[in-house]
């Protein structure tokens, strides 16, 4: 395997519950040298998602096994769990396994209506296709009478997708700055969007599929959900000649063309969405969107050729337009994985991207703009996840400014009410054990 083109800081522990990453040797950079990783809370199995209900300072980590949990701002965890649906949950694979609570929103009015919305992995359904594995759930849920914790007997179901393998499910649920709700939706999972459940164009690109994709709906409709009047396929389209799955497309389909939109957010200033794609063999990237359309998967991979024939290939050119004849969109970042072929001018970092967040919070000025992420490991083997920073077109163009090397599976990153960030790191590979961490960033002196 190719060595890392790079080099990496190690993390150097300063005491109890933190960490400080030393600056890359890189000349121009901004100066993050001061950057530290503080203990909130451990003992979670494998914290997916941190989020934040509005005016409420509680930080509320979702676990992949089945329950949000609340946090005062100094760790301490409330006994009774938030949410707790482990018991409607499908069976996960403590060695590994994408499935589970994967996503969790609080509606922004939740202070008059108390709503949240869950995305999450249920057993299959009556009628679903013999041989897939699961049902994917957007459900609605409702704070109990005593104001305290959600009801889970409240849940009111708003989609069901049926799933043809274990991964790729994305996850990612939250509110823009329309509105509307966004769920991100990989493309059903296997390998190379093609198989059981994948039709020959791929469920990326065949957009009479949900999955794939990222959906814009809205939840306040009396009964399920409505559709948006500028989703792109509001009235339908005349889809050209190919062996679609439907005959007609998604209304709900905001974006379409990717692998698997794990997590994603929204610039809270700028209303944009930062849309990390995870990459099959060779590429990861990041998509900054502020308009409908189509990201690429599986015509491309990253910023480059994709061939699902061949998919240890590099391919320096790819596919510049989709099946319905729009230019598809082109990311602002692209990492490549270890052992990529030599010669491809990418640095290697990582094998899974995490997603992250612009950063808009007040504790640390000199980051403000910047966009703050990372990559879940070097290796399926062992823990070795990444913490980037890149530039922002508004801080001087897309481009890496960190990249530091931690010894954890780095899942997710999260943002409370304030602004501030968070890394959700753990020690397994799989969703089993009490190694799972939330840390906060913040600067040192």
């Amino acid at each position: 395997m190719q060595a890392l083109r790079m080099l990496v800081a190690v993390l150097l522990a300063v005491g109890a519950g933190s960490a400080v990453f030393a600056q890359d040797d890189q000349e121009g950079t901004p100066d993050f040298d001061n950057l530290e990783l503080q203990l909130v809370a451990e003992g979670f199995t494998s914290p997916v998602a941190l989020v934040a209900a509005p005016g409420d300072d509680r930080l509320f980590v979702v676990d992949r096994p089945g329950q949000v949990l609340a946090l005062s701002q100094d760790g301490q965890r409330e006994e009774q769990p938030f949410l707790d649906i482990a018991d409607r949950m499908v069976e996960l694979n403590p060695d590994y396994d994408e499935r589970g609570l994967l996503g969790f929103a609080f509606h922004p009015d939740f202070a008059e209506n108390g709503k949240a919305y869950a995305y999450y992995s249920a057993p299959v359904r009556e009628g679903t296709p013999e041989g897939w594995n699961h049902t994917a759930l957007l459900s609605e849920f409702t704070l109990a009478d005593d104001g305290t914790r959600l009801d889970p007997e409240s849940e009111r179901v708003l989609l069901e997708i049926p799933q043809p393998q274990m991964n790729h499910n994305g996850g990612q649920v939250l509110f823009g700055h329309d509105g509307l709700l966004y769920l991100g939706l990989g493309d059903g999972g296997g390998a190379n969007d093609v198989g059981e459940g994948h039709p020959p164009m791929g469920n990326g690109q065949d957009v009479t599929t949900l999955k794939g994709s990222v959906l814009r709906i809205d939840v306040n409709a009396e009964e399920g959900y409505a559709i948006p009047d500028d989703n792109p396929f509001v009235g339908g389209i005349d889809l050209p000649e190919g062996e679609w799955s439907g005959d007609e497309p998604r209304p709900e389909i905001y974006l379409w063309g990717l692998r698997n939109p794990y997590r994603f957010s929204v610039d809270r200033e700028t209303g944009a969405l930062l849309i990390p794609d995870v990459g099959q063999n060779l590429w990861e990237e990041v998509n900054h969107v502020t308009a409908s359309g189509n990201l690429g998967w599986n015509l491309r991979e990253g910023a480059y050729g994709f061939d699902a024939a061949t998919p240890d290939q590099f391919m320096a050119e790819g596919a510049t337009t989709g099946a319905l004849g729009m230019d598809l969109v082109e990311p602002v970042l692209t990492y490549a994985h270890p052992g990529v072929a030599e010669g491809v001018d990418e640095q290697e970092r990582g094998i899974s991207i995490s997603g992250g967040y612009v950063y808009r919070g007040s504790a640390i000025p000199e980051l403000v703009g910047y966009y703050v992420f990372g990559d879940w490991s070097q290796s399926f083997s062992s823990p070795g996840g990444k913490l980037f920073v890149a530039s922002t077109e508004e801080t001087g163009g897309w481009e890496f400014v960190l990249d530091r090397q931690l010894e954890e599976f780095v899942l997710a990153f999260g943002e409370d009410d304030a602004g501030e960030l968070y890394v959700l790191t753990t020690m397994q590979a799989g969703p089993q054990g009490d190694t799972g961490k939330v840390y906060r960033i913040v600067a040192g002196e």
